[in-house]
């Protein structure tokens, strides 16, 4: 079992006195990737305005951009809500950027009120999220938007 409490001050450690949200998404995406057992991909996408777009991210390469009205991401990044998926494969729209992924764990990123992106781990053991595991992402992502200046947008010009 991993122990969230514990990875969550490693990345506030790992964030602490840097607000450039590219860094930050890049060293939490090495972070939670290393960290879990039996995940193929950990990282973030960004919201533009209109779509997702890929950000840092560890595991293979993975789709540039998701629409928010389809797959596990726009679900997530549309109702605000986290995104637990046992199987991705009874998700009718769900994307498969890996063939090789069986379960999800979606969590949006949100400052202020607005949408900034989505937190996105896969693997590829069916059933592999828990409801511990939503609860450790979901404190590993208010790390992340903790670290964020208010005035820095995700994407610039976005």
């Amino acid at each position: 079992m991993i122990d969230y409490p514990e990875l969550a001050g490693q990345a506030r450690e790992l964030l602490a006195g840097e607000s450039y949200p590219v860094a930050n998404a890049a060293n939490l995406s090495s972070l939670v990737f290393h960290a879990l057992p039996e995940v193929n991909w950990a990282g973030f996408y960004f919201f533009d305005g209109t779509e997702l777009v890929v950000g840092p991210f560890q595991g293979k390469p993975a789709c540039v951009r998701i629409p928010l009205d389809r797959g596990v991401c726009g679900a997530a990044a549309r109702t605000r809500v986290t995104q637990l998926v046992p199987d991705v494969h009874a998700v009718a729209d769900h994307i498969a950027c890996d063939p090789d992924s069986r379960s999800e764990l979606v969590v949006p990123i949100v400052k202020n009120g607005q949408l900034l992106g989505v937190f996105d781990m896969d693997s590829p053991v069916t059933g592999r999220f828990s409801d511990d595991d939503r609860r450790g992402i979901e404190q590993i992502v208010d790390v992340f938007v903790a670290s964020l200046a208010d005035e820095a947008p995700l994407i610039p010009d976005a």
